[in-house]
């Protein structure tokens, strides 16, 4: 079955942590024995092949540059400059894979279509991974002119902000509205038609943003906080105001958003027991909450800065994505609705929110 996985940091991951995606995992894995400046070397879950062959055929691939001040104590670049600079280089990466064949681009209805027949037929070795690009923080828009040249250049969806404060909104551990700013960033959004991804925003800037902004409205990779109680998550309630917006939910496979009491770099997923299963358990309280199937996704973001030692036990790659259709129809899902899950949902939304 085709996946579409609506999160992955696909170019932050070859260019900051050196990755050759177009390589084999254990290769990958093999390369980074003994490195120890990121907590999840030789614990990588994703490359070209790995989607290859567990059918990722179509994702929504992101553009990350933070900007952060003095007192910001988060990794980050100091000027906004900086910042633009450090995203228009993960797009020439993403340039290069496709003069290479790896990838190639969606920005139109025309090109998403493409790319579902593409894969409508099972895993390729051949065919390109198709993605559609997403800015993670938006502090690398430098002024609001940048907003349409990154449009041009087939940005089509923004989350305004990630981890701590941010220029245009506040993300995760960080308190506080979007302000002058983000008002101002989310009109040019929906000016150009640009989706908002509410992924990261504090609960402050969540309301803000959800009350200013008319557009298109996902969560490319987020959980519940019902299940998990941490304010990365969302509440029922905001979980239940974006599905009447018509906005579709990415499930993500960090385990410390998919289990409680998860301690960040010392819990380890056998403690736990965290699998697969858990997070079924997060679309289905989405589900529940719909009264149907038509408003969750996968978002697993597994780049995301983590890898084995922060994934569920019965996971070794991305390619075992495609052990969840077998979890859901034991669960009682229909085919219809395990389709619509793994990747019917996203593909509708984004036909709906693309430019033809």
């Amino acid at each position: 079955m085709l996946i579409f996985d609506a999160h992955l940091d696909l170019s932050m991951n070859a260019l900051d942590w050196n990755r050759d995606y177009t390589r084999p995992l254990h290769e990958i894995r093999a390369r980074e024995q003994g490195q120890t400046d990121r907590k999840d070397r030789g614990h990588g879950t994703v490359c070209f092949p790995e989607m290859r062959r567990g059918s990722v055929g179509v994702c929504v691939a992101t553009l990350i540059g933070r900007y952060v001040k003095p007192t910001n104590p988060l990794h980050g670049w100091h000027s906004p400059e900086q910042a633009w600079a450090q995203a228009q280089g993960q797009l020439a990466w993403y340039r290069v894979m496709e003069e290479m064949g790896e990838m190639s681009q969606v920005g139109s209805v025309a090109q998403l279509d493409a790319a579902v027949e593409e894969w409508a037929h099972g895993p390729s070795k051949d065919a390109p991974i198709f993605y559609l690009l997403s800015l993670e923080g938006a502090d690398s828009m430098v002024t609001i002119g940048h907003v349409e040249r990154a449009y041009e250049q087939g940005l089509r969806a923004i989350g305004p902000a990630n981890f701590g404060p941010g220029t245009y909104a506040q993300g995760t551990h960080a308190t506080g509205g979007i302000g002058s700013k983000g008002k101002e960033l989310l009109r040019e959004m929906e000016e150009l038609g640009i989706i908002l991804d509410v992924s990261h925003l504090c609960d402050e800037s969540f309301r803000e943003a959800m009350n200013c902004f008319r557009g298109k409205v996902w969560a490319s990779h987020s959980n519940c906080r019902k299940i998990v109680p941490h304010e990365r998550q969302f509440s029922s309630e905001q979980l239940q105001e974006l599905i009447d917006r018509g906005a579709v939910v990415g499930a993500s496979l960090d385990a410390w958003m998919m289990v409680p009491g998860w301690v960040l770099s010392e819990t380890r997923p056998e403690e736990v027991g965290v699998k697969l299963e858990h997070l079924v358990d997060h679309i289905d309280h989405v589900c529940q909450l719909a009264g149907n199937s038509l408003h969750v996704g996968i978002g697993s973001d597994l780049d995301g800065g983590f890898g084995l030692e922060e994934c569920p036990m019965d996971l070794d790659s991305i390619a075992d994505l495609q052990r969840l259709p077998n979890i859901f129809k034991a669960r009682g899902y229909a085919d219809e609705d395990v389709a619509n899950i793994m990747h019917r949902n996203f593909v509708r939304f984004l036909r709906e929110a693309l430019p033809a």
